[in-house]
């Protein structure tokens, strides 16, 4: 009974003690409510601080990468826009060169046309022909650089006949060589010109026909005479390089035929060759008679180099002995007179001077001056 009571009040104890401490109890967990809420508002404020900060940073990273490829982007936006400049700059002026070039070739087409013209008008005329061949001649001549009447006579008569070459080509040792400029092409324009194929072959035979005529006319004009010293052959010239290649192409034999006549037909590049090594041969030979000239006054100043130098070489001699003489005069007769002068001015000077038979008096020592002297006399 009494153990139960003892519980019972234990009991009752516990539970008043229980019943105390529960508003204490109450009061401890609200503080550590309260004060786990403030630890974990500020847990959560430093979390929110440090993620706001690390996305603040974040983002600044990312706007800084966008803003660079940004800049990259209007970097390359910048240049693709130069070069579209450039490029349109470029085309413009492209486009203005081909516009030039355009009209230039228009102009340049009207000149050729107009100039195909003059050419044909001056092919059609025989006079005009004859005149723009040897315009051709004479330019060919400048470029070669002959001087006319020293490397080239111009329409001169030839001594033993009438004929005039239209040139006459000087080479050493007064040689002379003939041409002839005149070339009949009228046959030539007609074949060009020619509509049908019969036309065009029946002007090409009767333009070969004029080439054969024009070589015999050249071979019996006369212009090859060994008495005026000329070579062995005449000049043909062709001032066309077309039509001295169309007669090569259809007439092979033609150049034989014509060497075998002592007729050389030449187009402007072959004589501007023949000039050429005509003009060398000349400037050779004037090299040699130069040469020859100095040669001969070398030999001559030789010549004469002997001869002075033997001349020097004797007046040398005549020096050595003027000088063996001239210093015999000096050591013996200068000697002397000074001596003598000597006791002259010991006698002006009152010095005392004997005169008896072993001393001579001033007047034998003047004699003994002057017959040592044969100058003074």
């Amino acid at each position: 009974m009494n153990i139960i009571v003892l519980a019972v009040i234990f009991v009752l104890a516990f539970v008043c003690v229980i019943l105390a401490l529960i508003p204490f109890l109450k009061k401890q967990l609200k503080e550590e409510i309260q004060s786990s809420q403030e630890q974990f508002l500020q847990l959560a404020r430093q979390q929110f601080e440090l993620d706001q900060a690390r996305a603040t940073s974040e983002l600044e990273k990312r706007k800084q990468a966008i803003e660079g490829n940004v800049q990259g982007l209007k970097e390359q936006l910048d240049q693709y826009q130069r070069l579209l400049r450039e490029f349109e700059r470029d085309r413009t002026q492209k486009y203005g060169n081909l516009e030039n070039e355009l009209k230039n070739a228009s102009l340049a087409t009207g000149k050729l046309q107009e100039a195909t013209t003059r050419l044909n008008n001056i092919l059609g005329n025989v006079k005009l022909r004859g005149q723009w061949g040897e315009r051709v001649v004479e330019d060919i001549i400048e470029k070669c650089g002959l001087i006319e009447n020293v490397n080239y006579l111009k329409q001169k008569k030839m001594e033993n006949s009438p004929n005039r070459p239209d040139y006459t080509f000087i080479l050493p040792n007064q040689h002379r060589v003939n041409m002839d400029v005149k070339f009949a092409l009228d046959n030539y324009i007609n074949m060009v010109n020619a509509q049908t194929p019969p036309e065009r072959e029946q002007y090409k035979k009767e333009f070969l026909k004029n080439v054969d005529d024009r070589i015999k006319e050249i071979k019996d004009r006369g212009y090859i005479n060994p008495q005026e010293n000329t070579l062995d052959f005449v000049l043909l010239f062709i001032p066309n390089e077309q039509v001295f290649g169309f007669i090569q192409e259809n007439v092979p034999g033609l150049m034989d035929r014509a060497l075998a006549e002592k007729v050389v037909i030449c187009s402007p590049f072959t004589l501007y060759a023949m000039l050429s090594v005509i003009r060398q041969a000349y400037e050779n030979f004037r090299y040699e008679k130069d040469m020859k000239k100095i040669i001969d006054l070398i030999e001559q100043f030789t010549k004469t180099y002997v001869l002075f130098k033997d001349r020097f070489e004797s007046i040398g001699s005549s020096l050595e002995k003027l000088q063996v003489q001239y210093q015999d005069v000096k050591d013996k007769s200068f000697k002397n007179l000074d001596t003598k002068i000597n006791k002259i001015e010991d006698y002006k000077k009152g010095t005392k001077v004997s005169f008896d038979a072993a001393s001579p008096n001033i007047i034998e020592i003047a004699q003994d001056v002057l017959d040592d002297n044969p100058v003074a006399q």
